[in-house]
């Protein structure tokens, strides 16, 4: 990419987007193009065939989806296949039909079987079942990935599919209906802090700006009480470095093969607990409702081809987290 190629971020406010924003600029890059949701709706094809038409970019990174958490995936799943083939399919497609020299798809860990060996290498995609909780939004994604190498061999075309791992950062989603792990963790500890504190009027705050918080969660404060035993093993990756990588692949890697972008090192959610309680400073009970669902018992992904294709991750988990809580202060 040239610093004053026409590059297009789909997806731009969202938590992949914006950092790949943020990333291009850094580096220099002059011409980046972005468009709302209400400017350019990508579920519509006529839009998306109508803005590449008239705008042709050279360079594509897709980073527009629609993601959430476990209670999300489970509660909406019609949402997800549908919203995120709807996105793929109008963007790839036009991607081909108006030149684009490259596209870079962004994947989800969770495309891999439910009881994939760990830590997880590329080729295991599409060798075992999907754990039951996302397998809508899981297989809209394989469809993604798919789809850039069905017209890489029809028609010639450099689609490039990544796979990241769980993913935090700012600007990430902190609504506790649909957010991942990671955020809503951060947001409970933070309401159980200002509850064990009498803050209700920052409590209030906290409601509007990051959307209500559910009725359970409130019987439930000062104490935060979180989903599943804690046992389950997570690999998070800071949305900054995902980026980075991103922008890296584009800039340096001729293949289209998948490619697995994480930290190559996991931690239980439980452990994750403790690091955000740390981080947010609450000294209050948390405790771990077994009754719910854990999902995958595990999430590592192995990372050795993009270690061979020299990069590597960089920011340590506990600073990471405590980078997104400043963020989240920010906001107020």
């Amino acid at each position: 990419m040239k610093k004053t190629s026409k590059i297009f971020v789909a997806g731009h406010r969202g938590l992949v987007g914006s950092a790949i924003f943020r990333r291009l600029k850094s580096e220099g890059y002059s011409n980046i193009m972005t468009r709302t949701h209400a400017e350019l709706n990508l579920s519509e094809q006529a839009s998306v065939k109508a803005f590449f038409a008239s705008e042709k970019p050279e360079y594509v990174f897709l980073a527009a989806a629609k993601v959430g958490g476990i209670m999300a995936n489970s509660t909406y799943p019609a949402d997800f296949i549908r919203e995120n083939l709807l996105i793929e399919t109008n963007v790839i497609d036009a991607a081909y039909r108006y030149g684009v020299k490259k596209l870079l798809f962004l994947g989800s860990s969770c495309i891999f079987p439910r009881l994939a060996p760990q830590p997880m290498k590329e080729e295991y995609l599409m060798t075992g079942p999907l754990e039951p909780t996302n397998s809508a939004y899981a297989v809209a994604k394989i469809a993604g990935i798919e789809m850039c190498w069905s017209y890489n061999k029809q028609y010639g075309t450099h689609f490039l599919p990544v796979m990241p791992t769980n993913l935090y950062g700012p600007n990430d989603n902190f609504d506790l209906m649909n957010s991942h792990a990671l955020p809503a963790m951060i947001r409970k500890f933070h309401i159980a802090k200002m509850a064990s504190e009498g803050n209700f009027q920052g409590i209030a705050r906290d409601e509007a700006r990051f959307g209500l918080i559910p009725e359970d969660i409130k019987a439930s404060l000062p104490k935060v009480i979180l989903w599943g035993t804690g046992a389950p093993k997570r690999e998070f990756l800071y949305v900054d470095d995902l980026a980075d990588a991103c922008v890296y692949l584009l800039e340096n890697y001729e293949g289209t093969e998948l490619i697995n972008i994480g930290t190559g090192a996991d931690k239980t959610i439980r452990e994750l607990a403790e690091m955000t309680k740390e981080a947010v400073v609450f000294k209050g009970e948390m405790i771990f409702d077994s009754s719910k669902p854990d999902g995958m018992p595990q999430k590592l992904l192995d990372v050795s081809k993009a270690s061979r294709l020299g990069w590597r991750a960089k920011t340590d988990l506990k600073i990471g987290i405590r980078q997104t809580y400043q963020w989240y202060m920010e906001q107020f």
